[in-house]
């Protein structure tokens, strides 16, 4: 994934009105950790072309963030028609995205 995160990003209303299967990830793209996980998210992906796929830039004062009650780079969000159905922080593995992604497919 080399698509730049958004800042500031989408207003809370805006992702609560999004339809379908949605990942949030929350980062910077100076984090260590975000930049690593860039890899597994792209093979979770794949093959999933309806997953909106949404990068926000997050950090001190981002109300999308807080919102969400982000701590941690990179914090996944796995959105069904607006609603959190799963959350991976600092995910290892595309396993475990696959799995998140799978959860929102099951309450469609």
């Amino acid at each position: 994934m080399t698509s730049p995160y958004a800042s500031p990003g989408p207003t809370r209303a805006e992702v609560d009105a999004l339809p379908g299967t949605t990942l949030l990830e929350f980062g910077t793209p100076w984090c260590g950790y975000c930049r690593a996980a860039q890899a597994p998210i792209s093979q979770a992906l794949q093959g999933r072309p309806q997953v909106h796929h949404v990068k926000v830039e997050d950090g001190s004062g981002r109300p999308l963030g807080r919102s969400f009650r982000v701590k941690l780079w990179p914090t996944l969000v796995v959105l069904r028609d607006g609603k959190e159905v799963a959350r991976v922080v600092r995910p290892g593995s595309a396993g475990e995205i696959s799995e998140a992604l799978a959860r929102a497919q099951a309450t469609a």
